[in-house]
């Protein structure tokens, strides 16, 4: 389905940031305590070695360790407090001193309202979690022995490590939400700006398969990516598809034509012969009569004379277009016209085929209509086609009658194209329909020699439509007559 593509890219990347953020949510609830305990043992035990060192070089009471003993408690948010043998506080950080002695002695002794679980029992200090059940409250505690023989406690309440920890799984979750929303935003419009050229390819290699060659892919930047460089090669795969095509195809006839021309033959021969000899029995016994009329000076007035010679010359002329009209329906028939299958613009051959009729059209006061003007392609011998065109107008010029319009036009179907050439006048009888393509017939024969037909024109439209396998036809119309053929648009070979 269009688009997937676009919606599986995009599924993909927030999925991924969705993802990474849940994780990082998961791993900062999970763990950022137990980090957040290992860290205050560190500063805990940090702070006993830096009060130990004070001790033992016995500065603990100098006022060069005020700003370093505060910056332990401060920093560190902990309570502490020194004491000598004799219970005497020699320092603390501590607001109520009293207070926190007895809980140091409690520590010390134990007490059965605090629960104890020890992290580290080293040389000269314990490590301790400490719950009071009664108060509902948790320390992080190092208690020991200074190098002067003080002992120290030192205290740290856990639930401000909670609360920060607390703080900073709903932060992360807050800015991990504006994450995933920013960068799906971002995931969207980059998505759309990567599938674009993606779906233009898609839609020319759809053309191409419908063998619509006008589609080119256009880069529209001027830094070429990778996208770029496939668009460049689908146009030049285009033209090279559309040059094999049409060799394909002009292959194609010539194969087909090889293999029917052996049979044909010999029946063309004979048949030609045949036609020939008919057809000029009529005009040479013309010209005969005329020449022997002349010769025993039957008439000496130089009226009939010019006469004689006039219907001599005519009847020759007519010879003359007709034995020229046999050897092309002749070369057609036998197959000795190689037919070249390209792509052409049906609607600029009509165009022309009407402009170089206009004086004719104009003469005889008739009027043709041709309203295309959009382009329409197809696959034919271009030369083959303007010849069955030119036939077919010339015919609906000579029949036109009544209100003296002819009107060319075509009709779409799904493989191919049906051109029509329609002109008022009389009907062809039914009868008659099928026996006008074959060679030397006439509807109307006094017509028909009156503008120098031969009956040919329209046995070379039907060899010419057979040559490149399509259909041609008549139709009989409530106020005319409309002649058609066939043309290939679709993907046969």
């Amino acid at each position: 389905m269009r688009g997937s593509l676009t919606r599986e890219l995009m599924g993909i990347s927030v999925g991924l940031v969705a993802g990474t953020v849940l994780l990082c949510w998961f791993l900062n609830a999970t763990f950022i305590e137990k980090f957040y305990l290992l860290n205050k043992e560190n500063t805990l035990r940090d702070g006993f070695y830096t009060i130990d060192a004070a001790a033992d070089r016995g500065e603990l009471m100098s006022g060069s360790f005020d700003v370093t003993f505060d910056n332990l408690c401060a920093n560190g948010n902990i309570t502490i407090m020194v004491i000598s043998s004799d219970r005497t506080i020699v320092r603390s950080s501590a607001n109520n001193n009293q207070t926190v002695l007895v809980e140091f002695l409690n520590i010390l002794f134990g007490n059965p309202d605090e629960e104890t679980f020890i992290l580290e029992d080293a040389n000269h200090y314990v490590i301790q979690r400490q719950r009071n059940t009664r108060l509902d409250s948790e320390y992080l505690i190092l208690y020991g022995t200074l190098s002067n023989g003080n002992l120290i406690l030192m205290r740290s309440a856990l639930e401000s490590i909670r609360e920060s920890a607390n703080i900073s799984s709903r932060f992360l979750a807050f800015v991990g939400t504006f994450a995933i929303i920013v960068s799906s935003v971002i995931i969207i419009f980059v998505s759309r700006r990567i599938m674009v050229p993606i779906l233009e390819l898609t839609d020319i290699s759809q053309k191409m398969t419908e063998l619509d060659f006008e589609a080119k892919y256009h880069c529209k930047k001027k830094r070429k990516n990778e996208i770029d460089e496939l668009g460049e090669h689908f146009n030049r795969l285009s033209v090279a598809l559309e040059d094999t095509i049409s060799e394909l195809k002009t292959a194609n006839i010539k194969l087909q034509k090889d293999i029917e021309e052996k049979i044909q033959i010999d029946e063309m021969r004979k048949e030609f012969l045949s036609n020939v000899s008919h057809e000029l029995k009529t005009p040479l016994a013309l010209i005969q009569g005329y020449a022997e009329g002349l010769s025993e000076c039957i008439h000496d007035d130089p009226e009939s004379r010019q006469f004689y010679c006039e219907v001599i010359t005519d009847e020759t002329d007519k010879m003359n277009r007709m034995v020229k009209k046999l050897l092309s329906l002749n070369q057609l028939e036998f197959g000795n016209e190689d037919v070249v299958m390209e792509r052409f613009d049906l609607t600029e051959l009509i165009s022309g085929i009407a402009g170089a009729n206009s004086i004719l059209l104009s003469s005889r006061q008739t009027e043709l209509e041709f309203d295309e003007t959009a382009p329409c392609y197809v696959w034919a011998d271009e030369f083959k086609v303007e010849e069955v065109l030119t036939n077919y107008v010339s015919n609906a010029i000579h029949h036109v009658k009544y209100e003296n319009k002819i009107r060319i036009f075509y009709t779409k179907k799904r493989d191919c194209v049906r051109v029509s050439v329609f002109n008022t006048g009389d009907p062809i009888p039914e009868e008659e329909t099928e026996l006008i393509w074959t060679k030397f017939y006439k509807v109307d024969k006094a017509r028909t020699r009156e503008y120098g037909g031969s009956g040919i024109g329209l046995s070379i439209v039907r060899a010419i439509m057979q040559s490149m396998r399509r259909e041609c036809g008549v139709i009989n119309r409530e106020n005319g007559v409309e002649f058609w053929f066939e043309l290939d648009i679709g993907s046969q070979v």
